[in-house]
């Protein structure tokens, strides 16, 4: 019998004071959305679900281009009210910020989620000119990855310069090996065909792969096991753990922000 992997996916149980984040998150998220007025275009429809919507929020000149964060919680939790605040960074650089729901597992299998996220950033991207800028956080790291996979081929795949996942899931097959597949239902034909480690990235899209020095050892090895499949940088960021690693999006000069725009 196959072991049981689910502690080493478990980030919350080796952090201290995780269970006071989700509040946390979504007060400064809301207290974000409130101060942008009109700026913030919260739940476009792109679909006919419930959770198929997207927010945009818009720089206050000229926009330089369209960076999307697509949000993590094993696609099993969270949407993109909780994460508002992060488009700080980039709309201080010009640019805008779009943040997809999604339908959650296991309403949803992961390749629906996948076609999902795609169908979202069509819509922004009818509204918002310039380059394309995926980026997303552990789920929402192998959404964002997915994003420049040569199986896709989204209507703005021409203007996609860049994706980076963060502390991304990139390989789902040991996912299969965890309690989260009662609900995620992974086998091994959907595993295969939704890990970006295992998939091509096109050519014409950089890649940049970024993860927490604190993180658990399974998630530092599925950001080492992308960047070796696609032979891109991985950059390990000192001190930060799989809750906080996003923080730096925040920051319009932060490390993060400068790889992510410049």
């Amino acid at each position: 019998m196959a072991d049981d992997l689910s502690q080493a996916y478990a980030n919350a149980d080796f952090i201290p004071g995780a269970g006071d984040l989700p509040a946390r998150w979504s007060r400064e998220a809301a207290v974000f959305r409130e101060g942008l007025g009109d700026r913030a275009r919260l739940g476009l429809a792109y679909g006919n679900t419930p959770r198929q919507k997207v927010d945009l929020f818009l720089p206050e000149g000229p926009v330089a281009g369209l960076m999307v964060f697509v949000h993590g919680g094993y696609w099993l939790d969270f949407d993109p009210s909780s994460w508002s605040h992060l488009a700080q960074g980039a709309l201080a650089r010009d640019w805008a910020v779009a943040m997809p729901g999604y339908t959650l597992a296991p309403q949803a299998r992961i390749a629906q989620i996948t076609d999902e996220v795609e169908a979202a950033i069509a819509l922004v991207a009818e509204a918002v000119a310039g380059p394309i800028v995926v980026m997303g956080h552990s789920a929402g790291g192998h959404l964002s990855a997915r994003m420049a996979c040569t199986d896709r081929h989204p209507d703005w795949a021409d203007r996609l310069a860049r994706v980076a996942p963060i502390s991304p899931l990139s390989d789902l097959r040991p996912l299969m090996q965890t309690s989260m597949n009662a609900d995620l239902k992974l086998d091994a034909g959907e595993a295969a065909k939704e890990s970006p480690a295992l998939l091509a990235k096109r050519g014409d899209v950089d890649a940049l792969v970024w993860v927490g020095g604190q993180e658990r050892p399974a998630f530092l090895w599925q950001a080492r096991t992308l960047s070796e499949a696609w032979d891109c940088p991985w950059h390990v960021a000192p001190g930060r753990h799989h809750f906080d690693v996003i923080d730096d999006l925040c920051d319009p000069d932060s490390l993060l922000m400068q790889r992510l725009l410049d």
